[in-house]
């Protein structure tokens, strides 16, 4: 028997910082999204052909051959985004029980993609909203912002956007950007309360639709997608903001103090 889809249930981009303030999450329509960043649909679209060739993610710790990934790092200030030099990306255990407590050493974004007008419109949309929603009478702050390009693919038969199952990523605001999906079922959002039992299920299938979450309060996961066509698979865009220092900054820079010693 066939699962149900359930329709996002979208929100307007008048209403999308009282909506994360009021239950946690938003998400809005590829029209709308558009509109909300300042630019319009066939200039998200140009970025696309970037996930056609994304390298393997070479750090899953389940064996799958599934995941293709780039990464990138910015600090965006009162709206003026600054790449800073590549990094790992890194999170501890509580957050990530799969991946936690590692550098991960991704593939940089392509030079090309992060120096686009659009690009910077996004980075500089998601650090203000992130402003808005919590930094409250200290806006503007300095927001450290990561950057995923995920490519989850059916080669093996399934694949999994999210390995680690439901969980939060020790930052400020997610934000899940559907960039496509193309022969593939399943891929179910799931958004649930993390000290609650409020949740909803719905499937991003237009693409560049958006879900944005309250880390703090929401824990989130997508169920895995399975073939329904040959060279099935899902792409996403996810960025985080998070104040005060990037996630394992104390660490990773300590392993490069000692690596230099």
């Amino acid at each position: 028997m066939a699962q149900p889809s359930f329709v996002p249930p979208f929100t307007t981009p008048a209403a999308v910082a009282e909506h994360l303030r009021t239950t946690g999450f938003a998400v809005l329509a590829p029209s709308d999204m558009a509109r909300w960043i300042g630019t319009d649909l066939p200039a998200l679209m140009a970025l696309n052909a970037d996930w056609n060739s994304l390298p393997p993610d070479e750090f899953l710790k389940d064996g799958g051959r599934y995941r293709k990934r780039r990464h990138a790092c910015f600090v965006v200030d009162a709206g003026q985004v600054q790449q800073v030099p590549h990094r790992p990306h890194w999170q501890p255990v509580e957050y990530n029980a799969l991946h936690g407590g590692m550098e991960r050493w991704f593939a940089p974004m392509e030079a090309a993609t992060v120096a686009l007008p659009v690009w910077q419109q996004l980075m500089a949309a998601l650090a203000g909203l992130s402003d808005a929603v919590f930094a409250g009478a200290q806006a503007p702050v300095p927001w450290f912002v990561e950057a995923h390009q995920f490519r989850i693919d059916t080669t093996d038969g399934i694949g999994r956007p999210t390995p680690e199952g439901a969980h939060r990523d020790g930052v400020d605001l997610v934000a899940v950007f559907l960039v496509g999906r193309e022969g593939v079922k399943g891929g179910e959002t799931r958004v649930f309360e993390a000290s609650g039992p409020a949740g909803q299920r719905f499937t991003l299938t237009e693409p560049w639709s958006l879900l944005l979450l309250d880390d703090a309060r929401m824990i989130h996961e997508t169920t895995p997608i399975q073939p329904a066509a040959p060279g099935g698979h899902r792409d996403t865009l996810v960025v985080t903001c998070r104040r005060g220092s990037f996630q394992g900054a104390d660490v990773v820079g300590q392993r490069a103090a000692v690596a230099a010693a």
